[in-house]
């Protein structure tokens, strides 16, 4: 006679647990290949890279040099999409609620996904949540420049005069909540300077009024304003940053000008990013792409000309760096007390 002993609840219990270990285990390895093989096959057609700003500033110029070449060293083409409008805010939702396949990608300042976050009482993106870094591309240099019929010369001159005539000065900014929007809202609580702010849907717009003398100064990329101040048109005062800028050498920064205060020593990269979701086989693969393409002579070369400077890091890097600026820049922009008009 056979005796058939029970199966103890606790070894039916470990036979369940080591199946289902058993099937998971199964499926990550049915999965992994189908992961390699499409990043072995990415990219099969077109690559979108949205631009939250018009053509013509310093964004839309380096994605472009970008978006070249990476076209042949991916073997697809790479696509400019400008989608401006709201301080960047509506072509960097766009990417955000893009799929997160590594087709559709955002070139962006730091505004769109740092100082937005406080401007805006209803974003309708997390930035830290619904997008991540693949690259900082490049840090962007910007001065402070006037038109050339503003009698002044220094950044001292500029506040003498601005307090002199309070309500005059017209400072224009590619955006809320940009960099040259948080300066004038600095200057004037710091300095007591009362100055018009108008904010344009992007650079190039700005500055068509700033050298048709509607806009009196702004705080611009170098890249969008050396032409013209080494043609006479405009007059630079002092550079945003620790140290001066290559592409303007004979430029004082502000500390060097007497002001040494942080909102004008800090200067932001010019980023790629992703849909948060897009997974980390395509990000690194694009990562790695733009780092040697950025850090290339010729690419390199050619961003130093635009009065940029070239950076080109990894996605962790991209990562820890934006973790570190975003705090300081929320800080700063409370601390302006910068708002959206």
């Amino acid at each position: 006679m056979t005796i058939h002993r029970p199966v103890r609840a606790g070894r039916r219990q470990a036979l369940s647990i080591s199946m289902r270990v058993l099937r998971a285990a199964a499926l990550v390895l049915s999965v992994a290949p189908c992961v390699g093989q499409a990043a072995d096959a990415y990219p099969s057609k077109p690559i979108r890279m949205v631009v939250p700003y018009p053509p013509g500033g310093l964004t839309d110029t380096l994605a472009r040099t970008v978006a070249d070449g990476l076209s042949r060293r991916l073997g697809q083409p790479v696509v400019i999409e400008n989608r401006a409008g709201a301080g960047g805010s509506i072509g960097t939702d766009y990417v955000a609620k893009s799929a997160p396949d590594g087709y559709t990608l955002l070139m962006t300042i730091p505004g769109p996904i740092t100082a937005n976050i406080a401007l805006y009482k209803r974003l309708p993106y997390d930035p830290r949540t619904d997008l991540r870094p693949i690259s900082d591309v490049a840090v962007a240099r910007t001065v402070m420049a006037v038109n050339a019929s503003v009698p002044v010369k220094t950044v001292a001159e500029l506040i003498a005069y601005a307090k002199k005539q309070p309500g005059k000065l017209v400072m224009g900014s590619w955006g809320p909540g940009t960099q040259p929007h948080t300066i004038q809202a600095y200057l004037g609580k710091a300095y007591g300077i009362d100055m018009l702010h108008v904010p344009y849907r992007g650079e190039g717009p700005m500055i068509t009024d700033l050298l048709g003398g509607q806009v009196n100064l702004t705080v611009g990329s170098i890249t969008a304003l050396k032409q013209h101040i080494a043609d006479g048109r405009l007059r630079a005062l002092a550079v945003v940053g620790p140290t001066r800028a290559h592409a303007l050498p004979d430029v004082p920064t502000f500390a060097e000008s007497g002001y040494k205060d942080q909102a004008f020593a800090l200067v932001g990269p010019v980023s790629l990013l992703a849909p948060a979701k897009t997974p980390d086989v395509l990000v690194e693969r694009l990562g790695r792409e733009v780092s040697e393409l950025v850090r290339s002579p010729a690419v390199s070369q050619k961003i130093e000309e635009m009065g940029a400077e070239p950076l080109g890091n990894l996605p962790g890097e991209a990562v820890t760096a934006y973790k570190a600026y975003l705090p300081v820049v929320l800080k700063l922009t409370a601390d302006t007390g910068v708002a959206l008009e």
